[in-house]
């Protein structure tokens, strides 16, 4: 009966460790989707529509890069270079230059 009950007692702990880890998945999931929520907005405001599309699209190939931009976007709307939306080919040349800063050069001697 002891062994019966030590059994038990081991299902209910584990089944405890994974309510509370299915608990911290979704409150990270509400955070992330929050601060996306957010990031949305801003760029609403700061981006003409293509220029948004381009960035979404980045989003969905390379979530790093897409973070870059976001981060050089809001940079710029601080130091008070954005007076109007930026628009698709401004996006563009700040992907290139945040990607040409990634570009490795191998040289050979």
């Amino acid at each position: 009966m002891s062994e019966e009950n030590s059994t038990e007692e081991a299902r209910q702990k584990k089944l405890e460790e994974l309510r509370q880890l299915y608990l911290k998945q979704q409150e990270e999931e509400q955070r992330k989707s929050d601060t996306e929520g957010q990031m949305q907005g801003l760029l609403k405001k700061f981006l003409d529509e293509d220029a948004r599309a381009r960035l979404n699209n980045v989003r969905l190939v390379n979530e790093d890069l897409y973070a870059k931009a976001f981060q050089a976007i809001m940079g710029l709307v601080q130091r008070g270079f954005v007076k109007q939306k930026l628009k698709e080919e401004q996006v563009k040349e700040i992907l290139r230059q945040l990607k040409s800063d990634r570009d490795i050069t191998i040289k050979r001697k």
